[in-house]
């Protein structure tokens, strides 16, 4: 919300990918109809408007059954302090134009907004807990895990080891410039030995009305700089990423990684090298692991598919890599076979076993590359 007409706007309004983390595995709160759980939050500190409505409920006198308590379970995750009634929370909106971003600012960028006709600008800045008013503000924030990740939990603030990054879009109000809430990062930073830490990226979100938008690379990209000017740091890795942050992550380090020296399209063609592991370590905080994926999806833009040699030695390449977690099937299964079945049983099987395995890498290896043309597609128009 940036405006009082925001409230009855639908055009503002975005509703929750999941709620299984509040209303169970099902996903349903028992006992009403026509039930609207309504959350207003004003778009830059988030202050919070909580609204409960509904036709009709059931009644424990008259129909011996008894609705869910719905207004506890969202209480349990948005924290005190939010308001019940619209009155107050339009004139918490009032104050709106106090509000100044947290922290550090990290980089600013733009981006086209087509109904707008104009460039937006945005700013991402990096806060830490001892920021005034970033704690409470970021009790607001994280509520939005719940309802867009699918394992989100609330992370202990107390943890000094803990980063945030946030970005905001700048926008004006009566000639003001006020500021809106996009989207945020949480990074952990991880101790190695002796003297060295991993930051891993826990959490990110970009909140889905800015989704699309080219926010959740500029947000990576800022961080992954953030961290390159740190001796101390080793590399950057993320907690259970999901299918999306891989994308994600493979557009931003093809994008870092494309002028290094040992990526140039001759050495490419020569296959994975230990320089470039050094190298992107070095300089960009890539680990071996992203390295190679970087690599693959280089070499498939310096590789002329069309050409048989050139798409051969692409194809047995990254399926030398894919291969792995299977031969290592293999040699399992025929050892437990040895132990219960006949030998030429045991030849039979693990016939089969090549066979359905061969159809299995040539899958990965066909989506595998779906994944990278679209990378580089996105990279062309970058």
């Amino acid at each position: 919300v940036r405006f009082p007409e925001d409230l009855e706007d639908d055009n503002t309004t975005f509703n929750p990918e999941y709620s299984h983390q509040v209303f169970g595995d099902d996903e349903v709160a028992f006992g009403y109809k026509g039930l609207k759980i309504l959350l207003y939050y004003i778009a830059g500190n988030l202050s919070t408007l909580f609204r409960i409505e509904y036709t009709s409920k059931v009644n424990e006198k008259f129909d011996c059954v008894e609705a869910d308590d719905v207004e506890s379970k969202i209480r349990e995750i948005i924290p005190p302090g939010f308001c019940t009634n619209t009155d107050d929370f339009v004139s918490l909106l009032e104050k709106e134009v106090n509000f100044k971003p947290f922290g550090m600012l990290l980089h600013t960028y733009s981006v086209h907004n087509e109904e707008a006709g104009e460039d937006i600008t945005y700013q991402i800045y990096q806060a830490d807990m001892t920021c005034p008013g970033f704690r409470e503000y970021h009790e607001r924030l994280q509520t939005f895990l719940m309802w867009f990740i699918e394992t989100a939990s609330f992370i202990d603030v107390d943890d000094e080891r803990w980063n945030y990054f946030l970005v905001f879009e700048k926008y004006n109000k009566d000639g003001a410039t006020l500021f809106a809430t996009v989207g945020y990062m949480t990074v952990y930073n991880y101790y190695v030995y002796p003297d060295k830490t991993r930051p891993r990226v826990s959490q990110m979100l970009i909140l889905p009305p800015f989704q699309g938008e080219g926010h959740g690379a500029q947000l990576l990209e800022t961080v992954h700089r953030y961290y390159m000017s740190s001796p101390t740091v080793l590399d950057i890795t993320a907690e259970d990423p999901s299918e999306n942050y891989v994308k994600l992550r493979d557009f931003v380090l093809v994008k870092l990684c494309q002028d290094l020296l040992c990526f140039s399209p001759g050495k490419l063609m020569q296959g994975f090298s230990q320089e470039m592991v050094v190298e992107a370590q070095q300089k960009l905080k890539i680990n071996k692991q992203h390295t190679r994926r970087v690599y693959e999806i280089l070499r498939l833009r310096a590789t002329d598919m069309g050409d048989a040699e050139q798409s051969r030695s692409y194809r047995l390449d990254v399926k030398r890599r894919l291969i792995g977690p299977y031969k290592k099937k293999q040699r399992e299964l025929a050892k437990m076979r040895r132990c219960l079945r006949p030998e030429e049983l045991t030849n039979q099987l693990n016939q089969i076993d090549l066979n359905m395995q061969h159809e299995q890498l040539e899958e990965s290896f066909q989506q595998l590359v779906s994944d990278y043309r679209r990378v580089l597609e996105r990279l062309a128009q970058a």
